[in-house]
């Protein structure tokens, strides 16, 4: 019996410590896991603090220019503009301590692809503004997708008028900050025999539209109204015309490279500027530096802001860009109205707290600036800027002589009065 009860002894015993063992290794393996578990849930909440945190520190806008095609001379220059206003907004704090993160893309001077392009900025980067565009075409195109999803494009470029949105702030010139005072100007001070030239879309045929209506109005006479595709190089016959008929000035809406060709084929002709002048709507510093300046020394431009404007605020600007991207570099409207419509957009940001569009827009609405052309204010009516004018006339080293200016600042009136709805809806209806 001793012995069978020291047996059953030494198997409990036995039994014990394999239980023992069991439960170490049960307990260790509890451990592990909760270990694991922990470790698991520290990864994954800095995983998505990460993601917040990286949220947080960037808002990204979307640009839209045209790197490639006819466009891209004039267009190209204006992404380092937003790209200097969004690095200077940056360095002082972002907006609400977030960073300003640009996402660049390529028209390809084809305003269908850019409002694709714009689509899939809105919808899939998740983009809280838009800037960009030059043609009204491409304009156009792109408003039709910034208004279905109540986003919010900052457009740069001088546009025909007879358009405002809730969705768009227009940093360019409406009708009667270039066109009316510059063919108005020029009507005094070379003769009333004018020859108009423009790209073959809406903006051109709508500017001189507008023109024919100033010519009545002021005893002018139409000599010749002619159009050419976007793009076009063989410009040689409208010289030739030119020539032959001898207008007082010509009115030129010409956009993106056609303009080389056109002033090409002036030269060619035996067209000069003392005899008989452009006044040109689309041709500023940087399409001078393109094409050389001796090309289009002596004719004329028209634009709210020229580099040469002297004031502390162009000479601060133009340093810190030619620091930025190189001292050859010139600056001319569109990009000052690229950089200033970014320099609104951060205020309003700033002030609103908020990526609610509603409520930054409504602050848009009542902004104003101290900008390199001068004072500027937005126009809560129709979301386009009050806006100096200034008529220059091209030099050799690829600069403007300011030759006339606006005493102040001018209201924008994009439906210009003496042209109805119903005129402007005809004219348009076949234009590309």
């Amino acid at each position: 019996m001793r012995f069978n009860h020291s047996h059953h002894q030494i198997a409990a015993t036995a039994t014990n410590v394999n239980e023992g063992q069991v439960l170490k290794k049960f307990i260790g393996r509890k451990k592990n896991l909760f270990f694991v578990t922990v470790i698991a849930v520290l990864l994954l909440a800095a995983l998505i603090y990460s993601q917040f945190d990286h949220a947080k520190q960037s808002i990204k806008i979307g640009v839209l220019h045209s790197l490639s095609g006819t466009m891209a001379l004039s267009e190209s220059p204006m992404v380092d503009a937003v790209r200097l206003a969004v690095e200077e907004a940056n360095q002082s704090g972002g907006v609400n301590d977030a960073q300003i993160e640009m996402i660049v893309t390529d028209c390809r001077s084809d305003a269908a692809y850019c409002a694709q392009q714009a689509e899939k900025l809105i919808t899939q980067d998740g983009v809280q503004a838009l800037f960009g565009c030059w043609t009204s075409n491409c304009r156009k195109a792109v408003k039709i997708i910034v208004e279905k999803h109540h986003h919010l494009l900052i457009y740069p470029v001088q546009h025909e008028g007879f358009e405002q949105s809730p969705d768009i702030l227009y940093t360019g010139a409406t009708p009667n900050q270039q066109i009316v005072p510059m063919v108005s100007w020029a009507l005094q001070q070379r003769g009333k025999r004018v020859w108009l030239i423009g790209s073959d879309y809406v903006y051109p045929r709508t500017a001189n539209k507008i023109i024919k209506k100033l010519l009545i109005a002021q005893g002018g006479e139409l000599v010749a109204e002619r159009y050419t595709p976007l793009g076009e190089q063989n410009l040689d016959e409208f010289a030739l015309e030119i020539a032959a008929n001898r207008p007082d000035f010509v009115v030129n809406t010409l956009n993106g490279d056609s303009n080389l060709h056109f002033f090409r084929a002036l030269r060619q002709a035996g067209v000069s500027a003392e005899d008989i002048p452009v006044f040109s709507t689309s041709i500023a510093e940087v399409e001078l530096k393109a094409m050389g300046p001796e090309l289009m020394a002596g004719h004329y431009a028209a634009w709210g802001y020229f580099q040469s404007v002297s004031n502390k605020e162009n000479r601060d600007f133009i340093e810190r860009f030619r620091h930025r991207f190189g001292q050859d570099r010139v600056l001319d409207d569109p990009m000052e109205a690229a950089y200033i419509g970014v320099k609104l957009w951060v205020n309003a940001m700033r002030r609103a707290k908020t990526l609610d569009k509603s409520v930054v827009k409504a602050i848009l609405a009542q902004l104003t600036l101290k900008a390199p052309e001068g004072a500027v204010a937005v126009d809560s009516n129709t979301r386009h800027l009050w806006k100096m004018l200034r008529i220059g006339r091209a030099r050799t080293d690829g600069q403007f002589d300011i030759v006339w200016h606006a005493e102040r600042s001018i209201a924008p009136a994009p439906f210009p009065f003496f042209i109805s709805n119903s005129e402007y809806e005809a004219m348009v209806e076949g234009a590309p």
